[in-house]
């Protein structure tokens, strides 16, 4: 019998919407479990750690964003097919945190003048740095032509794609120096069964 997947978070993509790409990519049903954020607080108190993300299965409670992606990557087959390509799926994940961490920051900034010098080192030094080498991991693999790593799509692929609307809250233009990832985010958008959850899901600001 399948299990019973409920995911609970925010109206919005953020840290839940790797875990909604898998089950899109995967074509299992779940409940995709929104709140407001008015109503954290009286759910805040059956959550583990306090926080959310957190995937149910059968009642079993689990957080954590990226524990939760990569037991779905696990149960789905997107989690790489040999050892080693998915420590290279493990490490483009780890980048993908690192690379968004810097962000919350800049959102949460009140200070103007601050928030100016923030999202300037972020959109001319952060992310340049990092997207340069993750661009060459593309290419390397098949020319930029495919995916990330192996020659389907894992969760690495699905976790460069969630994240690169994360990373435009705090860049204007975040592929824009990079056109083989540019390529490669179109391509998974066009995916039929990326395209489909694309069209179908609900319209927040990130």
């Amino acid at each position: 019998m399948a299990p019973k997947y409920k995911l609970v978070y925010y109206d919005s993509k953020g840290r839940g919407e790797l875990a909604r790409l898998l089950f899109a990519a995967a074509e299992v049903e779940y409940e995709d479990y929104r709140f407001k954020e008015e109503d954290w607080p009286k759910l805040k108190g059956d959550t583990p750690f306090g926080q959310v993300p957190v995937l149910e299965v059968d009642g079993k409670p689990l957080a954590q964003s990226n524990a939760i992606a990569r037991y779905l990557a696990r149960e789905f087959g997107l989690a790489g097919k040999t050892a080693w390509d998915q420590a290279q799926v493990d490490m483009i994940v780890e980048t993908m945190q690192d690379m968004g961490n810097p962000v919350i920051p800049i959102w949460l900034c009140k200070n103007e003048e601050e928030k100016a010098k923030l999202t300037k080192t972020y959109e001319e030094e952060t992310l340049p740095r990092f997207m340069e080498e993750i661009q060459k991991i593309l290419v390397a693999n098949n020319e930029g032509k495919g995916f990330l790593v192996g020659d389907t799509m894992t969760l690495a692929d699905l976790a460069l794609f969630a994240s690169i609307d994360w990373f435009a809250v705090a860049a204007k233009d975040p592929l824009g120096k990079f056109p083989k990832l540019q390529e490669f985010k179109d391509r998974i958008a066009s995916c039929p069964k990326i395209a489909a959850w694309l069209e179908k899901r609900p319209k927040t600001e990130f």
